[in-house]
């Protein structure tokens, strides 16, 4: 049976329904399209509802429909939910019953389904034990699930009092200090039943006098609060946190195994919390991390031969194929995660590591909150600096480097470098300035995966720009498939061929870096014939309409709203909008860019009409402007400062059919939306488009009284020349009047 799921359209009262004919087509479009993608994975409702969020009477059919299939669900699956709100209140009759216990066999469970529940009640010698205790331990795992109890299968107990648990329990489990009490705490493994000596004092009354010890030992256990040194044997010494010295005062140091004559790599990952503001990392975090590495690496030992496992205080130390590991946590609170890595195998092979065994081992930890994965200095890592330095700019984003990469030409992609400031302390240098190249920060695949995107970004500018196919840089590079390594004999032969062996795979690299190199210039040869495209758009749209006025206004505006003490470019209009301020772009052909200190005019209520008339031009310029900036092309300088997070604000007007939500598009009409949809249109019909919008800010600026090229020269400050060449009027600043005079002649109005 495939989940139901119903589509609703929100915002219905914003959309004009005398002009709504086309884009209501692009809509039942776009459902039409996503019931084919998904519909072998989900099972669309028939009705696709249309509401106003504001109105209850508009809302009125969509509940009434959830109401149904909320009602329909609970038919059709097992009375779990229902059983979990009887057990819920008479698991606190019991507690009131049996002096508030926070703790309940499952023994003690199982008589009470047997007494109060009749569905999971053994009726008769014939019944099917198995079936009802399974049916139990069903609901006892929902229970743990919502959060009403603790409960673990091979435990044996239920904890009916969390708040008692985790305040009582495992608090003073992570304080406590088992060194000063057990002699054989020295080799950082405790014996089991000396703990359970220990735990007895440590916990107080209030926690042994409801949980015997082996409980305790049992649920640290499953928690990963410990760890057994040899999980087989059943008196097993056991890893407890607490017992790890402080080595943070020692000198900080490489494995003293590495020669100093090897050429080694090191790469690093700086993990922090999201907002480090309001979120830390708990001080139960990393011991449980300390043992849910343990656990992992010891239970791939039979897999990776040789791999060691060591810890401290706040650090874990993991030898793996070669590759030296250490996991630290950093800062004194507790904000943040460093992996760093050592090894002569490449920064690809440790990275993948670390993306494969190491970080899913710390996101797994963090239910409810965010790391966001940095990339850390090199040399940092190389001379194991202390967190305190670490932590003042040497380290970036992962995604801002990768933003950065995306920002650049395709031909400088690959010689990218990120730089690091100095960090000084009282007046000396700790850490000098210096740079890390981005393809040896990053593994190979986020490389790869950067210039992807950047192919991605020039093939939808392509497809907007109608640029025949010609090239594909994806193309370029062959398959090179290395030799299966044969293990080398201790001959001179075997020597011969593992030397061999080793230039062969030099050659390899080689090649590597040579696709690489050859892929980035395809791109960059792709990326140069779509930039001329770009101008030649560009310049369609400044001069698409020469009759209107004769050219008397500015063509290319824009429009701002001031945010913060910032201003903030509007790339959607919608009805209702104020307080916005129309600029205009210095215009010279291929150097189009915004004006310093512009004053403009303002605008102070955006109704119905404006929108219609303004939606295409700001679609096609917006559209423009957005891949030129995602491609690092100065279309417009000065465009990008307008855009504090692009991705947010206009990443919808690459793959949206309906670029400015329901109103936009209803006062869009026939005359926006149809560009989205048909991008074959011929020239004839997108200047129809443009028209109102030139027409628009004619009338516009004559309410304003700036009619005159003094007037616009005074609020815009450009000129209206005509070039020397093909004789056409621009308006362009008066530095490229200054700069570029053999090229333009005045012609004021």
């Amino acid at each position: 049976m495939l989940p139901t799921v119903a589509m609703v359209l929100t915002h219905y009262d914003k959309v004009n329904h005398h002009q709504s004919d086309n884009s209501l087509r692009e809509t039942i479009t776009l459902i039409q399209g996503l019931r084919d993608k998904f519909q072998d994975f989900v099972d669309f409702y028939p009705t696709v509802f249309t509401v106003d969020a504001r109105s209850s009477a508009s809302v009125s059919k969509l509940s009434h429909h959830i109401r149904k299939t909320s009602r329909t669900i609970l038919q059709r699956v097992p009375r779990v939910y229902q059983l979990c709100n009887d057990l819920v209140e008479i698991l606190s009759d019991w507690r009131q019953q049996n002096q508030n216990k926070p703790l309940m066999k499952w023994k003690e469970f199982g008589e009470l389904c047997q007494i109060k529940i009749p569905f999971l009640r053994i009726r008769s010698r014939n019944d099917n034990r198995e079936m009802v205790e399974m049916r139990r331990r069903a609901v006892a795992t929902s229970l743990h699930h919502i959060g009403e109890v603790v409960y673990f299968d091979e435990l044996g107990f239920l904890i009916l009092d969390c708040g008692w648990f985790f305040s009582e329990v495992l608090s003073q489990l992570i304080r406590l200090d088992v060194r000063k009490q057990s002699s054989t705490a020295n080799n950082r493994f405790v014996c089991r039943q000396d703990f359970e000596k220990i735990l007895v004092p440590g916990l107080g009354s209030n926690v042994t006098d409801n949980m015997e010890a082996n409980d305790v030992i049992k649920m640290m256990l499953k928690l990963e609060l410990c760890c057994e040194q040899d999980p087989s044997n059943p008196d097993s010494l056991l890893l407890i946190p607490s017992v790890l010295e402080e080595g943070r005062w020692k000198p900080q140091r490489w494995p003293i195994l590495l020669s100093p004559d090897n050429n080694y790599n090191y790469v690093g990952r700086h993990l922090r919390c999201d907002d480090s503001s309001h979120v830390f990392l708990t001080p139960g975090f990393f011991p449980r991390l300390q043992v849910h590495l343990h656990n992992k690496i010891m239970g791939l030992r039979n897999q990776q031969h040789g791999a060691s496992y060591s810890l401290e205080k706040y650090l874990i130390s993991i030898n793996i194929n070669g590759v030296h590991i250490r996991v630290e946590l950093g800062g004194q609170f507790g904000h943040s995660v460093d992996v760093l890595a050592c090894s002569t195998k490449s920064p690809t092979e440790m990275l993948r590591l670390f993306q494969n065994l190491v970080i899913p081992a710390i996101h797994s930890l963090c239910q409810g909150f965010t790391l966001v994965e940095c990339v850390l200095r090199s040399e940092c890592v190389k001379n194991l600096t202390p967190h305190r330095y670490r932590r003042r700019s040497q380290f970036v984003p992962l995604q801002q480097l990768k933003r950065a990469l995306l920002s650049v030409p395709a031909d400088s992609i690959y010689d990218y470098q990120h730089t690091w400031d100095s960090v000084t302390e009282s007046g000396s240098t700790i850490i000098g300035p210096g740079f890390d190249f981005a393809r040896e920060l990053l593994s190979d695949d986020d490389f790869r995966e950067v210039l992807h995107c950047r192919y991605h970004d020039l093939y939808n500018l392509a497809v907007e720009l109608q640029l025949p196919q010609e090239n594909n840089p994806g193309g370029s590079g062959g398959e090179i498939a290395a030799a299966a390594a044969a293990s080398i004999e201790p001959t001179f032969a075997g020597i011969a061929k593992g030397v061999e062996e080793v230039l062969q795979r030099l050659k390899i690299i080689e090649q590597e870096i040579r696709d690489v190199k050859q892929e980035i210039r395809g791109l960059r040869y792709y990326e140069t014939a779509l930039l001329i495209e770009l101008h030649r758009k560009v310049n369609h749209l400044v001069n698409h309409n020469t009759q209107i006025e004769e050219r008397k206004v500015p063509n290319m505006f824009y429009f701002v709203r001031t945010e913060n003490y910032s201003r903030r470019l509007i790339t959607t209009v919608i009805s209702g909008m104020a307080a916005m301020r129309m600029h205009m772009l210095c215009e010279f052909r291929g150097e189009m860019h915004v004006v310093e200190d512009q004053i403009g005019c303002e605008l102070m209520q955006v109704d119905n009409v404006t929108v219609k008339f303004l939606a295409p031009y700001m679609k096609k310029f917006m559209k423009l402007l957005t891949f030129a900036l995602k491609i690092g092309a100065h279309l417009a300088v000065g465009m990008g400062e307008l855009i504090p997070d692009l991705g947010r604000e206009v990443a919808h007007l690459i793959d949206s059919p309906v670029l400015y939500g329901a109103a936009g598009a209803a006062a869009v009409g026939a005359a926006g939306a149809a560009v989205a949809a048909n991008r074959s249109r011929n020239t004839r019909d997108i200047q129809q488009d443009l028209v109102p919008a030139q027409q628009w800010v004619v009338d516009f600026l004559k309410d304003q009284r700036c009619s005159t090229g003094k007037d616009i020269a005074e609020k815009f400050g450009l000129w209206r020349v005509r070039y020397r060449d093909d004789g056409r009027i621009a308006w362009i600043c008066r530095r490229h009047v200054c700069t570029r005079s053999h090229d333009i002649i005045e012609v004021p109005i």
